[in-house]
């Protein structure tokens, strides 16, 4: 289901952004620029997939997104590994229903950019979390930055690691909102 979902913001990915040059893009062959559109676009891709898997709540597809020695880190909160990772999500929302669509929030990346070293690559991007209001209405519930590390691994970039920066509401406002919101179910 994820690579179904995943497909649409693929191709306006595709479509939409076009892929920044590098300082040293001069001095590459034609094959090596290729190469590094590719992989800037793989690289977004990550991104979006990781918020389709967080949309919709594939949380083994989203653990699946990080290296071996994959972090996922949220102020002094640090998760190592994709088992860590899903154990954490997991933790957070409980077991999605097998049937479950998420009809209350989505995550929105914007403003990604990436800088590709061989194996190795930087992205810089924004995130907007918007979850259904009171009426049914479109809400913004929490903004901020991601800082990411990420790496070829087995030939497929992965997160090496993704540090989350809230911004709006600040981490310890967000913590007391999302307990709240557990106290409720």
């Amino acid at each position: 289901m994820i690579r179904q979902l995943s497909a649409i913001p693929a191709l306006l990915l595709l479509t939409a952004v076009p892929v920044p040059a590098q300082d040293n893009d001069d001095a590459l062959s034609l094959e090596e620029r290729v190469q590094r559109a590719e992989d800037d676009l793989a690289i977004r891709r990550l991104l979006v997939d990781y918020s389709w898997a967080q949309d919709a709540r594939d949380f083994p597809a989203f653990a699946a997104l990080f290296a071996e020695e994959g972090e996922w880190i949220n102020g002094d909160r640090v998760y190592r590994g994709p088992d860590a990772i899903l154990e954490m999500l997991v933790s957070i929302y409980g077991e999605p229903a097998p049937d479950y669509v998420n009809r209350e929030s989505l995550h929105i990346t914007s403003n990604i950019e990436v800088t590709v070293d061989g194996d190795r690559a930087t992205a810089h991007s924004r995130h907007l979390l918007i979850m259904r209001g009171e009426n049914g209405e479109p809400t913004p519930a929490l903004a901020g930055r991601y800082e990411d590390e990420l790496i070829r691994e087995n030939g497929r970039w992965k997160f090496l690691r993704r540090v989350d920066f809230p911004v709006m509401p600040t981490p310890a406002e967000w913590r007391a909102q999302m307990q709240a919101m557990r106290e409720q179910d």
